[in-house]
C-alpha cells in the first residue's frame, strides 16, 4: 500500500492520501500530442468495471450496465444496521478508485506511462481501512453526500481551472518536454481534494470532514 508524506503531522493524519511522482525525465511529446486517442482502449476497459451504461438500439431506450462501479449503498446499509464495513467491499472500492486515478493522471498528462489495471506505477492513493464500530458514526453516511456540497462547488471551480492548466501544460510539454512544476502541483492538488471527498462522501471510509486545501 502506498502512502504520501504530508507537510507536518497534522496534515498527514487525514486518512485519504494521494500523490503523483513528478516525472524526472522529459515526457513523450508524441504520446502527449495524441493523448486522447491513446487513452481510448483504457477508457473502454475502465468503463466495463465502473458501471458504464451503453445504448443497445438506435432509439436509446434499451441500455445495459457493465461492471459494478463504486459500492455505496451496500456499505451504507452495513454501517447503518450492522456497524460493519466488509473488508472486501472496501478493497474493491479502493482498487477501483486507484485504477480511475491512474487513468485520470494519464489523461491529465501528468505521466506518460500507460495506465496499468493493477500496478501502482507512479500514482499513490491510500485510504486507511476504518473500524466501523469505533470510528464511523452509523447515521452519518445518510447525510455525508449532503454535507459535502461545499466541496462539490469548490471542486467544480477548481476542475475548470485544472482543465485550463492541462491545456497550457500540453503546449509546454510539446515545446519543452516538461510539465511546469507549479501546474503539475495544482492539478495533482485538485485530484487529491477530489479523492478526499470521494473517500468521505461515497466510499464512506472516514467521518473526518475533508480539508479545504490542495496540499497534502
Amino acid at each position: 500500500m502506498a502512502s504520501t508524506a504530508g507537510n507536518g503531522t497534522e496534515a498527514s493524519a487525514y486518512p485519504v492520501t494521494f500523490s503523483v511522482d513528478y516525472p524526472d525525465r522529459p515526457l513523450n511529446r508524441l504520446t502527449t500530442f495524441f493523448r486522447l486517442f491513446m487513452a481510448i482502449p483504457i477508457i473502454v476497459v475502465i468503463a466495463t468495471v465502473a458501471g458504464a451504461v451503453f445504448s443497445l438500439d438506435d432509439s436509446g431506450r434499451n441500455t445495459v450496465t457493465l461492471g459494478g462501479g463504486v459500492l455505496v449503498a451496500g456499505p451504507l446499509l452495513m454501517i447503518l444496521f450492522r456497524r460493519k464495513y466488509p473488508r472486501w467491499w472496501f478493497d474493491w472500492n479502493l482498487a477501483l478508485l486507484r485504477f480511475q486515478n491512474r487513468v485520470s493522471v494519464y489523461l491529465s498528462l501528468l505521466r506518460d506511462e500507460y495506465p496499468s489495471t493493477d500496478e501502482e506505477q507512479a500514482v499513490h492513493l491510500d485510504i486507511r481501512y476504518p473500524d466501523a464500530r469505533t470510528e464511523l458514526n452509523r447515521f452519518l453516511p445518510l447525510v455525508k453526500w449532503l454535507l459535502a456540497v461545499p466541496h462539490y462547488v469548490a471542486l467544480f471551480v477548481l476542475s475548470v481551472a485544472s482543465v485550463f492548466a492541462i491545456i497550457v501544460s500540453w503546449f509546454a510539454i510539446l515545446f519543452t518536454g516538461r510539465y511546469p512544476r507549479a501546474l503539475f502541483d495544482f492539478v495533482v492538488g485538485v485530484q487529491r481534494w477530489s479523492n478526499r471527498v470521494a473517500g468521505y462522501a461515497f466510499l464512506l471510509a472516514t467521518d473526518a470532514y475533508p480539508p479545504f486545501r490542495l496540499n497534502p
